[in-house]
Order: structure tokens, then C-alpha cells, then sequence
């Protein structure tokens, strides 16, 4: 099989059988591209390590950052390893592909007194009937009292919150469903949203949608504008430039961690398949302690 086709074939796989985001196969087939643009349309089986190592050696003569890297071999590793279990190549030339380790980051953490600060401003401006700050406020709550992705929550519709319970119905990475509760705070801005803003935004649509959060024109918001207005209320909270809607989630988990929630649970409740991807919070628990340990114990 050619290069190009093996490609396509991957790239449905990652679709149909493993069911990534649009943006997860995107990244994927992307790298896969650049690959191809180096060995052109050979047959696979004649991709070797040295084709690899090339590769990734013009990315760094590029100044292409270790973590692009570490991508573009991750994804190397993954379509390889797939083509050699569906007996297109004899051997995985990516097998011995090494890529310089990653510097481990903490995550951007607002304080929990910051959050409640910057939520109960949101609430105020949201207390004139503005159609606009109710669902944004709404938005920051579901945000930080789920620790949610921003994909899942701009992909909740009415039918998937009960606010009886005090849950929503999410679609994680993989298809995968979870349940996640959220406290009155976030019950209380979703039924105001709900009552009062919703309803004024439906009316500018050119039709019905059963999306929970809407856009200012009527329709399903979207990551995008979620990402603007956590930048905007949030980034000068924690001294950031530029900020997203995963420094709420990386909140979350902390605070649950610091409020002695099992790590297990907080996993869980994230959607994380490893409990390793989960552990990186209990490392910003443990600096949170540090500093303050630092600040107040007279002999620190």
C-alpha cells in the first residue's frame, strides 16, 4: 500500500473504530502530511527509521518547539504501530523513534478565593437581565463546578442537565459518556440563564436547536467564543497573557484535590483514561502546601 492511501485508511480508523474529536484526527493527519512531504508517496513498507529521523531532525533545523515534536512522533508511533497490526508493513520502523523528553509544566491554577470572587462579579453583571452575562456567567460556573472540557460543555444540550439533581450529561474524548454533578451556585446561573436568557437568544435564530448554550445569534456556542471570554475574565486573575477554558478545569481539580477528594473520583469526574494525567494536580496540591508552608511557619 502507498503512503498516501495507508494515510486516508488511518485517518478512518481514527474516526469510525476509535472515534477521536474532528480536531484529534485533524492533528493527526496534519503531522501525517508533513511526514508525507518528506517521503513522498512511497510504499510504506520502504518508510523507515532513518525517514523518521530525518524528519523530526528538519522540525528542529525549523525551530519547531520539543512539544511539536513530541507530537509529531507520537503520531508516527501511533499510525505505525496500527499499519503493522493490520499486517500492512512486516516490522514498525518507529519502534526505536526517540524524541527529547518534555519538561513536565504545571497547569495555570487560579486560587479558590479568586474564583469565587470572579464568579460572584459575574453573577452582579449578570443581574441586570443582560441575555449575554447570564449565559456567560452560566458558562464560568459549569465550567469550574464540573471541570469540564470546553468541547463537552459547548456540546450539552437541554435534555442532557437536570437541575433537579444537579447534573449534566457530557461526551468525552472517545465517545465516551459521563454524568458529572455541579453544586447550587452552577444550578442557580443555569436557571437563571434558563428563564431568562435563553429563551431571548432562541428567538434570534432562523431555527429550532436543542443546544443548551447559545451563541449571541441563536445558534450552539462555540469553543471559540468560550475561549475569548475565559481569557477576558480569568487570564488577569492568574497573571496570564492569553488563558483558556482548561485553566478552569485545571482549577477544579485542584480545589477538589485540596478539599481532600480522592484522586480516583477526581479522575473520574474529569474523564481522564489514565490516573497518571489525573496525578499532575496532586504535584500542584503539593507546591500550593509548599509555598504556603514557606509564607507562614516561622521556621521555614
Amino acid at each position: 500500500m502507498r503512503y498516501s492511501s495507508a494515510v486516508e485508511s488511518f485517518t478512518s480508523y481514527l474516526e469510525q473504530v476509535r472515534r477521536l474529536s474532528p480536531a484529534t484526527v485533524r492533528a493527526y493527519r496534519g503531522d501525517l502530511t508533513d511526514l508525507g512531504a518528506l517521503v513522498g508517496d512511497a510504499l510504506l513498507r520502504d518508510v523507515d527509521l532513518e525517514d523518521l529521523r530525518s524528519w523530526l531532525w528538519q522540525a528542529t533545523q525549523r525551530g519547531d518547539a520539543r512539544s511539536t515534536m513530541a507530537r509529531r512522533a507520537a503520531a508516527a508511533r501511533s499510525f505505525f504501530r496500527w499499519a503493522h497490526e493490520s499486517e500492512l508493513i512486516p516490522l514498525d520502523p518507529s519502534l526505536r523513534l526517540v524524541t527529547p523528553k518534555l519538561p513536565r509544566t504545571l497547569p495555570a491554577v487560579a486560587s479558590a478565593d479568586g474564583m469565587r470572587e470572579l464568579l460572584e462579579a459575574c453573577g452582579r453583571e449578570a443581574a441586570d437581565g443582560d441575555p449575554i452575562a447570564l449565559r456567560d456567567h452560566a458558562v464560568l460556573e459549569l465550567l469550574y463546578a464540573t471541570g469540564a472540557r470546553v468541547s463537552e460543555i459547548c456540546g450539552v444540550d437541554l435534555d442532557d442537565v437536570d437541575l433537579h439533581r444537579r447534573t449534566v450529561r457530557v461526551m468525552g474524548k472517545g465517545a465516551k459518556e459521563r454524568v458529572i454533578p455541579f453544586g447550587a451556585p452552577a444550578a442557580r446561573a443555569v436557571g437563571a440563564y434558563l428563564t431568562r436568557a435563553r429563551p431571548a437568544l432562541l428567538a434570534r435564530a432562523a431555527r429550532a436547536t436543542p443546544a443548551l448554550l447559545l451563541g449571541p445569534r441563536g445558534g450552539r456556542i462555540g469553543p471559540r467564543a468560550v475561549y475569548a471570554l475565559v481569557d477576558r475574565v480569568l487570564g488577569p486573575l492568574v497573571g496570564a497573557e492569553h488563558i483558556g477554558p482548561h485553566a478552569l478545569r485545571h482549577s477544579a481539580a485542584t480545589h477538589l484535590l485540596d478539599g481532600g477528594a480522592d484522586l480516583r473520583a477526581v479522575q473520574e469526574l474529569l474523564g481522564h483514561a489514565s490516573l497518571g494525567t489525573t496525578q499532575i494536580y496532586t504535584h500542584v496540591s503539593s507546591e500550593r502546601l509548599a509555598a504556603a508552608y514557606r509564607l507562614a511557619h516561622p521556621r521555614a
